[in-house]
């Protein structure tokens, strides 16, 4: 096995236990970003100079005084929406074009704080806002799309590009292309990473987030980026919760969707979580039937809400520079202007009666299993996709639609690869808690996760 295979706890154990360097580990991912760059498109910028140089920084630390932690020495990537000093944030957009960062973001800070090193800027859906990231291309079918915004973070992930990588999620942006390329991503809980520095889409929304191989990589990523920042106004401090120590899942109760979660999805997807879901029971959860509160009405708040959001933080460069957005994108924002603040106020209150709703959904439940997209990775330029009812929806639609609510409540959110289609692409689960327990949902995708094999596995170009 070479060093770009190995998940950030088995690279982490090996530089703690001097049987790999910082800078062998980051010379052998970079390799392998110079060897697979060309199919996938994951990067923006690589910056393999500093990079190599904070990672000899790294090993002379850790032969010193000892390792700070487990992101010690670990490549990894930042979406490019992410600020980092002296390197360029341009959102993948023209708009940014010679933007560099001129600080750190808050995360950034973090990340280097724990002595990761930063191997670049990976692809977002321009601004983050949608759900394909055309850029780059599925590490697992390179004709399909790579699901957005976080696109880039997913496919660096999931191709051995980056030991991990951060990416945003405002209606699924960090879940979505997780589970079309078979990797685990993590929605935390609203404010608990802080978005400082970061470039903003729908403020009310936005997440920060790890893409990673396993759910325990993630829970390390986690640890080392969540905390109370006063430079973010939604910034808060709330603990992890896990109220259920040990290897099983004893007492647990966990959540199925009587409805919205498992409406139009495909026979695979279906198949493939109800599977995993059942799996939970033979650890020990116990299974409960759920119906999702206020179902009918999330689409139309996430987009009343993240639409003239994104709109007002884009007010001033749409005006001047306008032809620089890619058409898509445009047209969204040119959309936003004619949202009502009517419109707007009423998906507020509507978000507000859906965020009440769901805690007392909560109360009978600790954790909630669906799918995290309706169907696995789209053919590259598909608009739509035409369901066995009879109804055409468009492939974004379809995208977001069973990820919004985790956006729209604020609750923790987790994906993992849970299958996989006729095609072999990759199919994921998603696992929601209430607020804070963040820790609940990594503990129970820890448990499922170590019971079944392959578990970490790089898409076939790795092979």
């Amino acid at each position: 096995m070479q060093p770009f295979e190995l998940s950030l706890v088995e690279a982490s154990r090996a530089v703690r236990a001097r049987e790999l360097s910082p800078v062998e580990l980051t010379e052998s991912v970079l390799a392998r970003i110079s060897a697979v760059e060309g199919r996938l498109g994951a990067y923006v910028t690589v910056a393999a100079d500093a990079a190599l140089a904070a990672a000899v920084r790294a090993e002379r630390e850790i032969s010193g005084s000892g390792p700070r932690g487990p992101l010690h020495g670990i490549p990894m990537a930042l979406k490019d929406l992410i600020d980092a000093e002296g390197i360029p944030t341009t959102a993948s957009s023209h708009v940014r074009t010679g933007h560099v960062a001129e600080r750190d973001s808050r995360v950034a800070e973090r990340l280097g704080t724990a002595g990761a090193v930063l191997l670049g800027k990976t692809h977002t859906h321009e601004f983050a806002y949608g759900l394909t990231t055309p850029q780059t291309n599925n590490a697992w079918d390179h004709s399909r799309v790579a699901g957005g915004s976080s696109g880039g973070s997913a496919v660096a992930v999931a191709a051995g590009g980056a030991t991990f990588a951060m990416g945003t999620d405002t209606g699924g942006s960090i879940r979505v292309p997780a589970a079309l390329n078979g990797v685990v991503g993590l929605k935390p809980t609203y404010g608990l990473v802080p978005r400082t520095g970061v470039t903003s889409l729908s403020w009310s929304l936005d997440h920060v987030g790890p893409l990673a191989r396993t759910v325990q990589d993630a829970a390390l990523v986690l640890s080392a980026t969540a905390g109370h920042d006063p430079r973010d106004p939604a910034s808060v401090s709330g603990p992890m919760l896990d109220r259920f120590p040990g290897g099983d899942l004893r007492g647990l109760k966990v959540g199925v969707p009587r409805n919205h979660y498992f409406d139009r999805v495909t026979p695979e997807v279906e198949e493939s979580v109800r599977g995993a879901i059942e799996r939970l029971a033979e650890l020990g959860a116990e299974l409960v039937d759920v119906e999702i509160p206020m179902a009918r009405y999330i689409q139309a708040v996430q987009w009343g809400l993240m639409v003239p959001e994104a709109t007002a933080y884009h007010e001033r460069s749409l005006r001047a520079t306008p032809d620089l957005y890619a058409a898509d994108v445009r047209a969204l924002l040119e959309a936003g202007e004619l949202t009502s603040a009517g419109d707007y106020l009423r998906a507020q209150r509507a978000r507000t009666m859906m965020r009440d709703a769901w805690a007392r959904m909560f109360d009978g439940i600790d954790v909630l299993a669906a799918p995290t997209v309706p169907m696995t990775a789209a053919e590259a330029g598909q608009q739509a996709v035409e369901w066995a009812d009879g109804t055409t929806e468009a492939v974004s639609d379809s995208y977001v639609r069973l990820c919004a609510p985790a956006n729209i409540t604020g609750v923790p959110a987790l994906t993992l690869p849970v299958g996989h289609d006729h095609a072999g692409l990759p199919i994921g689960m998603q696992l929601m808690a209430r607020p804070f327990h963040d820790a609940t949902v990594l503990r129970v995708g820890r448990v499922y996760e170590e019971s079944v094999a392959g578990a970490g596995r790089l898409a076939p170009l790795a092979a």
